[in-house]
């Protein structure tokens, strides 16, 4: 494989991984973080608390997040048929790491706003806070800088994830890596694989941290 190959192959592979990893990341985040709201405040002793909800929301999640990704995947192929059409390509990715990811950042955003003071929310339920008032304005807001380090982390694992997802023809640089570097013993594939995936994890993170920190500062 000639140089101009390799860059086109990366670049593909790269924007590939970018789309899985970037819309099952928006997924992850528009419903993890719901979850782990409820998970919080339906705790014992929380101000809606309902031990019945938080235990199946608690099962729900410790079970996805107990098994496997590259099960996972493969658990769900029906599942995925349905939803994305087919089971293989990167429309179709994005449904396993969705699923793998909502339960994590769930557990993410639950730790986050635990660490909120609660005398806070104390103050603002004297107040005469409505719930929904105190989870909009005190809990989301204290918690935003630990729900965007969260997020980071969770888009560092889908990284990952996605190029475990190469091993079943899911796309992206794993898919890449699979196809050209190990089926076809091409070394220097596999180790621009690898570079570039270690580069994007370094940008992420970076990234996050940056942000992390202008708001800590605030």
């Amino acid at each position: 494989m000639n140089p101009q190959q390799l860059i086109d192959l990366l670049t593909t592979s790269l924007l590939e991984t970018l789309l899985m990893v970037g819309v099952s990341g928006c997924i992850a985040v528009i419903a993890g973080i719901p979850i782990g709201v409820a998970l919080v405040v339906t705790s014992r002793g929380a101000m809606l608390q309902h031990l019945g909800i938080n235990r199946v929301l608690a099962i729900i999640v410790n079970a996805t997040r107990s098994v496997p990704f590259i099960i996972l995947m493969v658990a769900i192929i029906p599942f995925t048929r349905w939803i994305a059409h087919t089971s293989i390509g990167t429309t179709a990715a994005i449904v396993p790491l969705s699923l793998a990811a909502i339960p994590f950042m769930a557990r993410i955003a639950e730790n986050a706003m635990r660490e909120v003071d609660p005398g806070l929310i104390t103050a603002a339920r004297a107040m005469g806070a409505s719930p929904l008032q105190i989870i909009a304005k005190v809990l989301l807001p204290e918690a935003l800088p630990g729900l965007v380090a969260g997020t980071i982390v969770t888009l560092v694992s889908l990284v990952g994830y996605s190029a475990m997802a190469g091993a079943i023809g899911g796309g992206g640089l794993g898919d890449m890596g699979i196809r050209y570097g190990y089926q076809r013993f091409l070394p220097d594939v596999m180790l621009a694989v690898v570079v570039v995936l270690i580069a994007l994890v370094q940008i992420v993170q970076s990234i996050g941290d940056w942000i992390v920190r202008r708001m800590s500062h605030r």
